[in-house]
């Protein structure tokens, strides 16, 4: 399609098809129309090809202009570099097949989930090339078969597994923490008393307390503040914070390292926010229990974080 304007103290054509773009400034208007027709056959005969835009093109103005505006921007810039690694051509050249081809080897080295998480990036990155730059013409990604989620995980923390992990870690139960370990010990007890997710529990703060209202300045699904009723356990244990000297990357890895020092399974840090609601699950009704976890859909809460056994479910009915 050709557009032709007043610019300046001339006219501008601007060209843009089949993935070429071009322009020109003419002293006349009609000599940016018959340049505009000129350039637009020679692009209809294929004398004029587009840019051969490569992935890794797209890669670095998808991270500039789209990722520094999500929350995700880190885990995106972790991710992007190595799928560009896997895709070192042009954005032209890349077809259903090779995406298919990405997926499988992914799926061999991680969960499905994670597959699922790369490929809607991927998928994104595809498309905005697409339709906002017009880089390309056609989506490889349409027709590629998604992965399936991974089952929802049962595992529970038991007081058993929670009470070694405490112990290596050198928690002392009412005391300030005065190690880097002794914080992640007060932040893992903190997400099995409310639920909070481990980017949630380093933003409690004294400040952030209002009675046994903590609240939070962002979550992982909301920019806006959001308000955390709180047991009595949950309020204890969060007025003990007095500021966090570790970071989210330091909490992971130290809390991997307890967990796999003392062999208590395949047990995470995220399973004390299930092991939480699940407890809480036997004092409130589902529509408390999801305001106190801030989900908006009742099947995940069901499905993934309520991990009451059945035998558990029969023994109270």
């Amino acid at each position: 399609m050709a557009y032709v304007r007043k610019y300046r103290s001339g006219w501008r054509a601007e060209v843009e098809k089949h993935g070429v773009r071009k322009s020109a400034v003419w002293p006349s208007k009609s000599e940016a129309q018959q340049w505009a027709k000129k350039v637009e056959a020679e692009i209809a005969a294929g004398i004029t090809k587009p840019d051969r835009r490569t992935f890794a093109d797209a890669v670095d103005r998808y991270q500039r202009e789209v990722s520094a505006n999500k929350r995700g921007e880190q885990w995106e810039a972790l991710r992007l570099p190595k799928m560009v690694a896997y895709f070192p051509g042009a954005l032209e050249d890349i077809t259903a097949a090779h995406i298919a081809a990405w997926r499988d080897a992914r799926l061999a080295k991680v969960s499905a989930s994670t597959v699922l998480r790369e490929l809607r990036l991927l998928r994104h990155v595809l498309r905005t090339a697409k339709n906002d730059w017009q880089w390309m013409e056609h989506e490889p990604t349409v027709g590629v078969r998604m992965p399936r989620h991974d089952p929802p995980r049962h595992q529970r923390w038991g007081w058993r597994e929670i009470r070694q992990v405490l112990r290596y870690l050198g928690y002392r139960t009412g005391q300030q923490p005065t190690t880097k370990q002794q914080e992640v010990a007060l932040a893992f007890l903190i997400s099995l008393r409310t639920a909070l997710r481990a980017g949630e529990v380093l933003q409690v703060k004294p400040g952030a307390l209002n009675g046994r209202v903590l609240t939070l300045p962002r979550s992982k699904t909301s920019n806006r503040p959001e308000q955390v009723p709180l047991t009595r356990q949950g309020l204890r244990l969060c007025s003990q914070v007095q500021g966090w000297t570790i970071t989210p990357a330091s909490l992971d890895a130290l809390f991997r390292k307890a967990r796999d020092n003392t062999m208590v399974g395949d047990l995470r840090f995220h399973d004390a926010r299930a092991t939480a609601l699940t407890m809480l699950a036997r004092k409130v009704d589902v529509l408390v229990l999801s305001r106190i976890s801030r989900h908006k859909n009742l099947k995940m809460l069901s499905e993934v974080y309520y991990r009451a056994t059945a035998a558990e479910i029969a023994a109270n009915l």
